[in-house]
């Protein structure tokens, strides 16, 4: 299927691993340049920049000039046309609400939240120098399930999904589309790594790795396909949300869940 997507510009956010460097993957091979934004960069991302159609920006989205400057390098390649706000992180909260300080709760929405705002509030103007675009937002199944072992993480997803929603809204009219997607645990380091939330869990609660991974597998009533879904499986549903195919899909979120969610 040809996604119409050669020649185009986007930016991604959290781009140097996991899900977000599968984005970037996936969208060069579809004839895209890419503004890669990540904190401390990676080997594969700098191995996708030697082909000379990625721009990594090392860049800590947390402060608040941040993905400004991150989506104004888009210039560099001639404008903008895609966004893809991928970037995030989550702490299990195993010793309950309580133990929740207002600093934990501030950065989780700087990086969860606030930064998909900022990003979003610097590209909206390129993106109607275009006269169309798309905005992809990475959200999660927390959004809709939340969990009081990430509790701070549940509700900036839950932001998200809200924001998204009103400016499809808003910007609809103007060719702009909004869309998130929400996973479920994807087999990135976030959950597999080893300080990522399965390894938590198993320090925390006296079992090992395996015995985790399987728990989180098997959590709300357990996936369906009995597996991780992979991050390249996540970018492709971003490459299709980016193109015109889905020209006419907007404010809409989609699960990736593995049969996770089990309501309608």
């Amino acid at each position: 299927m040809d996604l119409g997507l050669t020649g185009k510009v986007a930016v991604v956010t959290g781009a140097s691993k996991g899900i977000g460097l599968a984005i970037v993957r996936g969208l060069i091979d579809e004839g895209v340049r890419v503004v890669a934004g990540s904190r401390s960069g990676s080997a594969e991302l700098d191995e996708l920049a030697a082909g000379g159609d990625v721009l990594p920006v090392r860049v800590d989205l947390s402060h608040p000039d941040a993905p400004a400057r991150l989506v104004a390098r888009a210039a560099e390649f001639g404008g903008l046309d895609i966004l893809v706000n991928n970037v995030g992180a989550v702490t299990p909260r195993t010793e309950g609400f309580l133990a929740v300080s207002d600093d934990d709760w501030i950065a989780t929405l700087q990086l969860g939240f606030l930064a998909a705002v900022r990003a979003t509030r610097a590209a909206v103007p390129m993106l109607l120098e275009r006269g169309k675009g798309a905005v992809v937002t990475i959200g999660s199944v927390n959004a809709f399930l939340p969990d009081p072992g990430v509790i701070d993480y549940s509700a900036a997803k839950a932001a998200v999904w809200n924001l998204s929603k009103s400016l499809s809204k808003e910007f609809g009219p103007s060719g702009i589309r909004f869309n998130t997607i929400s996973p479920g645990p994807v087999a990135t380091d976030l959950w597999l790594g080893e300080s990522g939330v399965a390894a938590t869990i198993a320090e925390k609660t006296g079992v090992d790795f395996d015995t985790a991974k399987a728990r989180v597998v098997a959590s709300q009533g357990g996936f369906t396909t009995g597996r991780f879904t992979e991050p390249g499986e996540v970018a492709d549903l971003v490459l299709l949300l980016a193109s015109d195919r889905a020209g006419n899909v907007n404010g809409s979120d989609f699960l990736i869940d593995g049969g996770l969610v089990k309501t309608l």
